[in-house]
């Protein structure tokens, strides 16, 4: 009788410390999952912005940084890494159509815009007849540049232009006979200063340590060209795609913007 006992208070004792085990063990639940993105501002998002909100709902998060817009995408469809953060929609669908690979965008974030830059004026009123104006040479960021011309009245398009496709051919008005030179996007910092305007894309704007509340005029950004976090399309419904949407919704992420990431453009459905 003296030895049933002894084994039915084992095995109470047994069960009582793995019940303690279990309940101060949270940590082991943690999932450990890695995020990627390009070196800069978008990096710095997921760090202050969205890693602390994963953390609070049991994520272990290690941030891969790139450094070029290919790779990120190709290690997400190689299971290298769980969701990326670098690039805007148009990208994105024009990658995996080229790439064949099935990724989707989950949530657009807070992006910087490109602006207007220049050294040698202080107001879009300032511009004179002929002056040249740098702009990116890809149809995606010319198209973006125009349409930020457009917004400052600088230059007219015909009515019902596709803002996504427009070009210098498109142009139908151009009051200051103003010159345009194409340049790959990641020289157009340095261009500052040459031409009396240049028209910079954020994330090169923001690598090169230039302002952008200093900008003579920021585009008015179409959804369609701020960045998404990215996943694999069979993961999009996945509890770690949700937990990502919620805490990109969440009070907290939209202080963290506001305080850290000033002059970014906030898509729709944070307006």
């Amino acid at each position: 009788m003296r030895k049933q006992l002894g084994a039915i208070v084992g095995g109470l004792l047994i069960l009582t410390a793995c019940s303690g085990e279990e309940e101060a063990g949270g940590t082991d639940d943690q999932q450990d999952i890695t995020i990627g993105a390009t070196a800069g501002p978008y990096s710095d998002m997921l760090s202050s912005a969205i890693v602390p909100g994963l953390e609070e709902k049991g994520y272990n998060v290690d941030i891969q940084e790139f450094s070029d817009y290919v790779y990120p995408n190709n290690a997400l469809a190689n299971e290298e890494i769980d969701a990326n953060l670098f690039q805007h929609t148009v990208y994105l669908e024009n990658f995996t159509e080229q790439n064949n690979l099935d990724l989707v965008g989950l949530i657009a974030v807070p992006t910087a815009p490109m602006g207007l830059y220049s050294e040698a004026y202080e107001t879009i009123e300032d511009i004179e007849n002929g002056d040249e104006i740098a702009i990116p040479n890809d149809p995606t960021n010319a198209a973006r540049a125009f349409m930020i011309l457009e917004e400052a009245g600088l230059i007219g398009f015909e009515d019902g232009i596709d803002e996504l496709t427009a070009s210098a051919r498109d142009i139908t008005d151009n009051p200051l006979d103003l010159q345009f030179v194409e340049l790959e996007a990641a020289q157009l910092p340095r261009q500052v200063g040459s031409s009396e305007i240049t028209a910079v894309p954020g994330n090169f704007a923001l690598s090169a340590n230039l302002d952008l509340l200093e900008a003579l005029e920021l585009e008015d950004m179409p959804d369609q060209y701020r960045n998404v976090v990215a996943v694999r399309a069979e993961d999009e419904e996945s509890t770690l795609a949700n937990d990502i949407v919620e805490v990109i919704q969440s009070e907290q992420f939209e202080e963290t913007i506001d305080e850290e990431f000033e002059g970014f453009g906030k898509p729709e459905w944070m307006e």
